[in-house]
């Protein structure tokens, strides 16, 4: 299906509005809804003069209905487990049937968004906000988002990166599978549903693997030496609608490097969730040099790992046993291809495969507790994975890397959902003091910045024990991942 975005619609009034950098967050304009049709705005535009700032920020707030701010409860002195419950309904959105022009997809049941500046339901995020929401008994809310995201897969082959046309080519790591495991229908109707969407799921990932041969790589599908593993991708080499001056700035400081190939990479590098880090930099520390489709990643290559052989538990349940069979071949293949090619005898952990060098990359980061968590590794090399990440670990919790580049997803910060996958797989992998260790730091940093602010944030500084920072836009509060997945840590340490 195809369902234009803002920059599709609004051409040069779109380019314009977010060039002269007329609203502080680029996203603003993005999601704005036109007042009439997109026809009549363009007609209207295209016969005025150039406008000054001021005349054209009027004729912006004549034409669209743009986003307010997210209210939140001022801080009180309700505890940290009861404050989370409460937020709970303040994210919680009804179906959605957006108006015309709006950039949002619409979605049939209803859904719990991140919060702050995002309004919309997020892939990845998602399942660790699911999480959350079995904690608290709210059964009927996951199955609900099930639902949404299979409507999404059904529409448009694949779950996109969040609910807005201008996130269509892209999607973001493929955790539906662990969304699906979380539901509590067992009727074979809704069993084969999701079997379905996760094979739909599964075609979208590996969608040209059989123009390979040899070693090379075709859209998210990378062939090395006959084995199969995946990168991050996107359809559109573009300036993203959500970022648009950002990246025509960006491309505007590396003239002689192609627009479309740094667009590319930074769009892949917005799928992998990790938007930024200096594991997709060239030089490790400046987003000039991106190079995300360059990369087999170990996080995405794991969930994939755990993808295939919940396609084939899945199959076999429902007495599909040629696809049980093929897909559980498909999940050892790949774990062949990681133990090949993404384990790090230097570091002695897995990371991410350098396409161009032909080498793991040397550089150790949270995303190897994904080996971990989805059992891709062997019990032999899981101890080694846990002594590398003992050098992750801060006073607040895993940190996302050890380098500081004023990336959000580098030094000093930590994230909720790495937290999440490397304690669950480390107690699969029985290194239990290792991640009680990590929870113990993470849930203190929480209940500290808490009792002093009253909020919870989307990341954090682990090394201060303090707000986190870096990245495209401000640190936001709200906020679904966080949230989720303190209330199950909390839920853990009380067990």
């Amino acid at each position: 299906m195809n369902v234009p975005q803002p920059s599709d619609l609004f051409g040069t009034l779109f380019a314009t509005v977010q060039e002269r950098g007329l609203f502080p967050d680029s996203k603003t304009f993005a999601d704005a809804v036109p007042r009439r049709s997109p026809g009549a705005i363009m007609h209207d535009w295209a016969a005025l003069a150039p406008l000054d700032d001021p005349a054209l920020r009027a004729f912006v707030r004549d034409n669209f209905d743009l986003p307010e701010a997210e209210d939140y409860p001022a801080p009180d002195a309700r505890p940290l487990a009861d404050h989370i419950a409460a937020l709970w309904p303040i994210l919680t959105r009804e179906p959605v049937a957006p108006p015309p022009g709006s950039s949002l997809l619409a979605l049939p049941r209803r859904h719990v968004v991140p919060g702050g500046r995002f309004r919309e339901l997020y892939y990845w995020d998602s399942y660790f906000t699911m999480l959350g929401l079995v904690r608290s008994g709210r059964q009927d809310l996951v199955e609900d988002m099930i639902v949404n995201f299979g409507s999404l897969i059904d529409r448009f082959g694949h779950i996109p990166n969040g609910t807005r046309s201008y996130y269509l080519s892209r999607s973001h790591p493929p955790v539906f599978y662990l969304m699906a495991a979380l539901s509590r229908d067992d009727s074979v109707a809704a069993q084969r549903d999701r079997l379905r969407w996760m094979q739909a799921e599964h075609r979208f990932w590996m969608a040209g693997e059989e123009q390979l041969t040899g070693t090379g790589a075709h859209r998210r599908v990378v062939r090395l030496h006959g084995a199969l593993l995946n990168r991050y991708w996107d359809d559109h080499p573009a300036p993203r609608d959500e970022s648009w001056r950002e990246d025509v700035e960006l491309a505007a400081r590396v003239p002689e490097r192609p627009a479309e190939e740094l667009w590319r990479d930074i769009r892949a590098a917005a799928e992998s969730g990790w938007d930024f880090s200096s594991r997709w930099l060239g030089d490790g520390r400046s987003l000039e040099t991106i190079r995300t489709t360059r990369f087999a990643p170990i996080d995405l290559n794991a969930l994939l790992f755990g993808l295939e052989n919940a396609i084939a538990a899945s199959a076999a349940a429902l007495g599909e046993a040629e696809a049980a069979e093929a897909f559980l071949r498909r999940s050892e293949l790949r774990r062949e291809a990681i133990e090949t090619h993404l384990w790090n005898e230097t570091l002695h952990c897995y990371t991410d495969y350098d396409i161009d060098t032909h080498a793991p990359h040397n550089q150790l980061t949270g995303a190897a507790a994904f080996t971990l968590f989805t059992g891709v590794t062997r019990d032999a090399r899981a101890a080694q994975v846990a002594d590398a990440l003992r050098g992750l670990l801060a006073r607040g919790g895993l940190l996302a890397t050890r380098r500081h580049t004023g990336q959000q997803w580098d030094a000093p910060n930590g994230w909720a959902p790495l937290q999440w996958i490397a304690i669950t797989g480390l107690q699969m992998h029985d290194q239990a003091e290792f991640a009680a260790e990590i929870a113990a730091n993470w849930l203190r940093m929480i209940q500290a910045h808490f009792t002093a602010t009253g909020q919870l944030l989307e990341k954090y500084d682990v090394e201060r024990c303090d707000a986190g920072g870096g990245g495209e836009y401000g640190t936001e509060i709200g906020f679904g991942w966080t949230n989720a997945v303190t209330q199950e840590l909390m839920a853990l340490a009380q067990a």
